[in-house]
């Protein structure tokens, strides 16, 4: 499922933007101004296959993103990437994980309501019988000062 997003599952005024992905497909995203905070206390834990597409959701994940269970299995997990991520975080995600490694940093995710969650995101690589099976990734609320350096940062690195 890789869909444009529709006005009517937005909530409030909100900006558009075309984004293309690694795969080299596009998407047409809305969003909006709106922030959910992160609760305290909540892990967000997802698998994907080994081109990133989702396998497994939890609870957590599901109302994070405003997304049902359904929407998301079988979705690409960028499925979840808001226009102020610079592609090159993305680009070293994938570098860092194809060599086999954990990769951890701050992510500016898109919910489907067109709003917006941080996160310290934690992706590591499915090994079994030496090769990569899938990625497992986990997000954990980040640090207010980690967040505010990531929105000075960002948008130079476009």
């Amino acid at each position: 499922m890789f869909v444009d997003m529709k006005p009517e599952d937005i909530v409030g005024e909100y900006q558009e933007a075309t984004l293309t992905y690694y795969d080299g497909k596009s998407r047409k995203v809305l969003y909006t101004a709106l922030e959910t905070p992160y609760p305290d206390g909540k892990l967000i834990v997802s698998t994907t296959t080994p081109d990133g597409i989702i396998s497994h959701v939890n609870r957590a994940f599901v109302e994070m993103s405003g997304y049902t269970e359904a929407e998301l299995l079988g979705a690409p997990h960028c499925i979840l990437r808001h226009p102020d991520m610079p592609p090159a975080a993305f680009q070293d995600l994938w570098d860092t994980v194809l060599r086999g490694e954990k990769w951890q940093g701050f992510v500016k995710n898109l919910r489907k309501d067109g709003g917006y969650y941080w996160v310290k995101a934690t992706v590591i690589p499915n090994v079994r019988g030496g090769k990569v099976v899938g990625y497992t990734s986990v997000r954990r609320k980040p640090s207010l000062t980690k967040v505010d350096e990531c929105i000075a940062l960002y948008p130079t690195l476009f």
